[in-house]
């Protein structure tokens, strides 16, 4: 692999968000810990991010800070200030590595340095006509769930997080804590149901995504104490609900693409309980570190055995499987896959 750290990536970040985000920003976080990981293993990496991004790579950009923290901006200009720079700077590079969902592949074809997209979901089938158009593209899906058919995969490589971030928190407490978007496809209100039914208190987290959501399914349960919403959190906020937290309840009510808080929520030693759609079996080993459900009922059993998951065993799975030096080593065997074909 030596061989091929002289060549020049650059990651393409998203700019909804600063990268690495303060709060929210899945695709921000992993295309920054990949740019990091790849920094630290002696890569030549230029990352295309806001202005505000933080980086020990080169940072390149024309976008001052995230359009969702800006409420002067308007997104599509950002987007497509951002994703133009990026291809007009082309020829400057031996590989792009886009984290930016399908409008970058709409440039992809006009330069000459290969494009590789990791694909952080399908957020809706009307995107679809445009991975159609550039299947023979190089792809990679962050788990085995979330693939579309026909598309040119060349790996499936887990999202990895920073250990170092998230300390083990032992013994952890008694709360029940959701974390994430307040959103239907989040299942924040099956959270509630089951922490009534299990005389828990919840604690939500996260930014409001779906404010009509959040007035008619989340508002009426909150009391201050039982249910209590704190907002967006950042790393600090999340490691205080983990050091209070008996699980993390993360009942989606659609297919996960990943899930990267199941792999924070572990590496704090923290048991998670999940709804078993998409990505979360693979993610969570049943058992082992938390329960995969099928609904409330099965939640609510599953918190009485809450007891039986190994803290440390929940760590040293995500030290295996989810880390950035894992997902870094994940994508070099990419790379290399794309600078030998191109060689």
């Amino acid at each position: 692999m030596e061989r091929w750290r002289d060549k020049k990536v650059a990651v393409l970040s998203p700019v909804a968000w600063r990268t690495p985000p303060e709060h929210y920003g899945a695709w921000e976080t992993v295309a920054g810990n990949i740019t990091e990981g790849l920094v630290a293993r002696g890569w030549d990496v230029t990352l295309f991010a806001t202005a505000d991004s933080i980086t020990r790579a080169r940072l390149h950009a024309v976008v001052a800070r995230g359009y969702e923290e800006d409420p002067e901006a308007d997104p599509k200009v950002a987007e497509y200030l951002h994703l133009s720079e990026a291809f007009e700077h082309a020829a400057e590079f031996d590989l792009i590595h886009s984290h930016y969902d399908f409008m970058a592949l709409s440039f992809s074809r006009l330069v000459e340095t290969p494009v590789l997209t990791t694909i952080h979901g399908f957020s809706s089938p009307r995107i679809m006509p445009v991975y159609r158009k550039y299947r023979d593209g190089n792809f990679v899906s962050i788990s085995e769930s979330d693939r579309a058919e026909g598309l040119n995969y060349l790996a499936t490589v887990y999202n990895g997080i920073d250990l170092a971030l998230y300390p083990l928190a032992e013994p952890g407490g008694d709360d029940l804590v959701f974390l994430g978007r307040i959103h239907p496809d989040k299942g924040v209100h099956l959270a509630i149901e089951v922490a009534r039914a299990s005389g828990r208190r919840l604690v939500i987290a996260g930014i409001v995504q779906d404010e009509g959501y959040f007035r008619e399914r989340v508002e009426p349960h909150l009391d201050g104490d039982g249910i209590r919403y704190i907002g967006p959190v950042g790393i600090a906020g999340k490691n205080k609900l983990f050091a209070g937290a008996a699980a993390l309840l993360h009942l989606n009510t659609i297919p996960e693409r990943f899930g990267l808080v199941l792999a924070e929520a572990n590496a704090a030693g923290v048991p998670v309980i999940a709804m078993d759609l998409g990505s979360c079996r693979e993610v969570i080993a049943d058992g082992v570190t938390g329960f995969l459900v099928k609904g409330v009922d099965e939640a609510v059993e599953a918190v009485g055995r809450i007891p039986e998951i190994a803290r440390g065993a929940c760590r040293e799975r995500v030290a295996a499987r989810f880390s950035i030096e894992t997902m870094v080593a994940g994508y070099e065997r990419v790379y290399e896959t794309i600078f030998e074909r191109e060689s």
